[in-house]
């Protein structure tokens, strides 16, 4: 069987020193040849989109492309679309650092796997706490318990938020999941373009949730523990009215279309 076809895409706003390590732990652990790694600048105010352009990053096998504005996360994953040629198609983002070659592995189990058609890593910290991003579907009730948590460690609401993160399943061994993180996850290629990648009404927040019920509805979303990967997981406290209000907005039309009942994980 010939090697799996693979592309990725990192979308960056800003910070070009961690987008420039992204691509090169990806480019230094992937050694497939036919690999297409688009880096897209979402209009970064800072000039980063115009240092990517001009970085030299000695390999063909990436290509740059920088929009004239803003889109938000999910259409600018949605921009490369057209061009994808692949087999597995990888949603990564700029604070991910991989340590070995993961997505050739990961594409490959993927092919192997016929009724699975979308798949994450499972992610750590830079200092090597495991990331509980693996998750079942979202309910109002679990989001809420999931932002009371933290605050409230022996409540329901700590309770609530250890099931919806699957503490209380093995994740030692591949299983299926509801919520596949956008920080890092694999896709059939055919099955992105055939939902047509991200909802682009969501400019930020929950758009991966939306992502995966829609591959839900072609097949089973996994987790694979054998396969790991780094992820700075940058979450700034909710304390711009700005961004709390378009979270709340996200959160509205997710529940809108795919409703507020528990998923079947």
């Amino acid at each position: 069987m010939s090697a799996p076809r693979i592309s990725a895409c990192i979308v960056a706003y800003c910070d070009y020193e961690e987008v420039c390590a992204a691509v090169r732990s990806v480019l230094a652990h992937t050694p497939a040849p036919d690999l297409r790694l688009f880096v897209v600048d979402n209009a970064s105010p800072d000039g980063c989109g115009q240092r990517l352009a001009a970085e030299d990053f000695g390999d063909s096998r990436v290509a740059v492309r920088c929009l004239p504005e803003n889109v938000g996360f999910g259409r600018g994953h949605n921009s490369v679309m057209e061009e994808l040629d692949s087999d597995v198609h990888f949603i990564l983002n700029p604070d991910v650092l991989l340590q070995e070659d993961v997505l050739t592995g990961m594409a490959a189990w993927l092919l192997d796997h016929p009724g699975v058609v979308m798949a994450t890593p499972q992610l750590y910290f830079p200092d090597g706490r495991i990331q509980h991003l693996p998750r079942r579907k979202p309910t109002p009730w679990l989001l809420l318990a999931r932002q009371l948590a933290d605050r409230m460690p022996d409540s329901p609401f700590a309770k609530a938020d250890k099931h919806y993160t699957m503490q209380d399943e093995d994740l030692s061994v591949p299983r299926p999941i509801e919520f596949c993180t956008g920080s890092f996850s694999a896709m059939r290629t055919d099955v992105f373009k055939k939902i047509g990648g991200f909802d682009p009404e969501y400019f930020m927040y929950v758009e991966d949730a939306d992502l995966t019920q829609k591959a839900l509805q072609c097949g089973q979303v996994y987790l694979l523990p054998q396969f790991k990967a780094i992820h700075a997981w940058h979450r700034a406290p909710m304390r711009d009215a700005g961004k709390f209000k378009m979270q709340l907005v996200s959160m509205g039309r997710y529940f809108r279309k795919w409703g507020c009942g528990r998923g079947k994980v």
